[in-house]
């Protein structure tokens, strides 16, 4: 074979496996990727509790927030915004039926409302009675209509004693049988509304204890009840009526006889 050729095929050999190399060594192009846009999800807002709400607390607006919600999964009997926009302003001030996590849903059936049938029952703490006497309507017997809902108060028995209408005078007693009760509701207000001051009514309801119960419903058969305000600074819980002192004991009592304010002590 001739010089000439060789060289030829010898080339074409080299270039042969050069190209070899070449392709072995090469990457294929990487894949394009191609991204689908996800169908955008249906929502709605959804009252939920902005914080953690205990058994028997009064919702106030803070409490509450609208929280979005896929319309897939809600939860049925859930206060929707587009059904109720205006569920926070109505009801602010309700009570819980029970305890509510932070961001669980509002149900309807959790809230008490004021003014329905059960929320003096939820108001109430275990063990606790709610008890309506009757009062003067013109507010002299309420501090001048300035007992409120919450405020703190002592009851004030005023009946006839025979034994000192005997001695002469028109026989009038007066004495404090209860001391730093909770007055739940005056007439039918339960809380105080916006800036008012003054609830008039013909009744105050108030929170007591099955014996103070026993006591009062007594004392209203045979006198006149009045409530007399008490101090903020005079509510501990430590200052109470003779229900709760010691047995064999008794409170200080104020008596008035002919007009006259008589102070008596514990034995």
């Amino acid at each position: 074979m001739k010089p000439a050729r060789l060289l030829i095929l010898a080339t074409a050999l080299l270039a042969g496996i050069a190209a070899a190399f070449m392709v072995a060594g090469s990457k294929p192009p990487a894949p394009v990727k191609v991204i689908a846009q996800a169908p955008a999800v249906p929502m709605d807002e959804v009252l939920v509790a902005s914080k953690p709400i205990e058994f028997g607390g009064t919702v106030q607006e803070d409490d509450m927030r609208w929280q979005k919600w896929p319309k897939a999964s809600l939860p049925p009997g859930v206060v929707l915004r587009a059904a109720k926009p205006d569920a926070i302003a109505e009801l602010k001030g309700s009570l819980t039926r029970d305890p509510i996590a932070q961001g669980a849903p509002l149900y309807p059936n959790q809230l008490i409302q004021p003014g329905t049938a059960s929320f003096m029952a939820a108001m109430l703490p275990p063990g606790m009675r709610a008890v309506a006497i009757n009062i003067d309507q013109q507010g002299a017997t309420t501090a001048g209509g300035f007992i409120l809902p919450n405020d703190r108060v002592d009851v004030i028995h005023t009946y006839k004693d025979t034994a000192a209408a005997a001695s002469g005078g028109d026989g009038l007693v007066s004495e404090t049988i209860l001391r730093n009760i909770r007055v739940l509701a005056i007439g039918q207000n339960i809380q105080q509304q916006g800036d008012q001051r003054v609830v008039v009514g013909s009744n105050a309801t108030l929170e007591l204890t099955p014996p103070q119960v026993e006591k009062i419903v007594l004392a209203q058969r045979n006198g006149q009840l009045s409530l007399s305000l008490r101090s903020m600074a005079d509510t501990s819980a430590t200052q109470t009526d003779s229900d709760d002192l010691p047995s064999g004991k008794s409170g200080d009592m104020t008596i008035v006889r002919f007009g006259i304010p008589v102070q008596t002590h514990s034995q």
